[in-house]
């Protein structure tokens, strides 16, 4: 039986960035499910017409029963920008609206209002400079839903997850712990099999040392934590191959047995899925309660309002948050992913 329309909020991130242009982009296109645009509905009618697109904003209803977005019209759930937002200039005065939206579409999805949430990219600088730390995404989506997060981006043939995310690298050493291992592959293991309907996954674990620490001359954290760890998890039914070295896990022989490959830091796997998939990739954040996917690149602000920025990445997102919602009910079908809360 055909599931029922997936009802997906989208924040289009930093208001003087792409966001804007790739939503109105996409509002141009039919969708299998109902988009939720939460922003300004000025920003967007404003970008609308800087770009010579037209389109017609409906005001969300949650009592209303989810349809199908069809092109030329856009709902919106209305929050307000502190000050106008101007294509191209950052303007700390509306740090405090990116965190809004994030926060209204996150408690929307934990109230089962939405079926999942995709973000547009943020401007971390420029919250900082609102006076609120931010590290990003991640983090504080974390902290809004009591979630274990896990970074994976995702093209159509690589997965790449993070034992850690945005550290300087000086600190990643410290931070490869048999702790943080076992937290991230066992959320991994089980993020693959409940949303990617992949009943036994193969987890690829790079080395953090060069050569996986050539036995011990390049380093011995693969001996003294990840080997130690990956054969404790072993243990538990993980199928884990490693540590390997990161210079040779990415090769296509290596990868053809390999359902994602964990990296140890953010430039270790990342730069790779990139140049495979760029445009294209979605950044999944797994061990959520709630579904939670991302454009795979920033926010262009020299491309922003000119008409150029691609919305390739943004489309898969939503694409594949659809996919992982619908993936959900099946999982759970009394559930009723889209119930209004009172």
């Amino acid at each position: 039986l055909p599931f029922p329309a997936m009802r997906i909020a989208v924040t289009p991130g930093e208001p003087a960035g792409v966001g804007p242009d790739l939503i109105l982009a996409l509002a141009a296109e039919d969708w299998d499910a109902e988009l939720i645009v939460v922003a300004d509905p000025e920003l967007l009618t404003t970008r609308a017409a800087l770009l010579k697109r037209s389109v017609e904003l409906d005001m969300f209803k949650p009592a209303s029963a989810p349809e199908a977005h069809r092109n030329g019209r856009l709902k919106v759930l209305p929050v307000a920008l502190e000050t106008s937002a101007y294509p191209g200039t950052l303007n700390p005065s509306n740090g405090r609206y990116v965190l809004e939206t994030l926060h209204t579409a996150a408690r929307g999805c934990v109230q089962k209002q939405f079926s999942a949430m995709v973000t547009g990219p943020v401007h971390k600088s420029v919250i900082n400079d609102a006076g609120v730390p931010f590290s990003g995404h991640t983090e504080f989506l974390a902290e809004l839903t009591g979630g274990d997060p896990v970074m994976l981006l995702t093209t159509d043939n690589l997965r790449v997850a993070l034992a850690t995310t945005h550290l300087p690298l000086a600190d990643v050493s410290e931070a490869i712990t048999p702790t943080r291992l076992q937290r991230v592959i066992r959320v991994l293991d089980h993020d693959l099999r409940k949303r990617f309907n992949l009943p036994s996954p193969r987890i690829s674990v790079c080395g953090l040392n060069p050569h996986a620490g050539e036995g011990g001359h390049l380093g011995r954290e693969e001996i003294e934590i990840i080997s130690p760890t990956l054969e404790h998890l072993r243990g538990e039914g993980i199928d884990l191959r490693g540590p390997l070295p990161a210079d040779t896990l990415f090769t296509p022989q290596n990868l053809e047995h390999t359902d994602a490959v964990l990296a140890m830091y953010h430039d270790q796997g990342l730069p790779v899925l990139k140049y495979v998939g760029f445009g294209a990739a979605v950044n999944v954040t797994l061990g959520l309660p709630i579904i939670r996917t991302s454009v795979d690149h920033g926010t262009a602000l020299e491309l922003a309002g000119t008409g150029k920025a691609n919305a390739g990445s943004l489309r898969a997102a939503i694409k594949l948050a659809i996919r992982l919602a619908e993936a959900s009910v099946r999982a759970d079908p009394i559930e009723n992913p889209n119930s209004s809360v009172a």
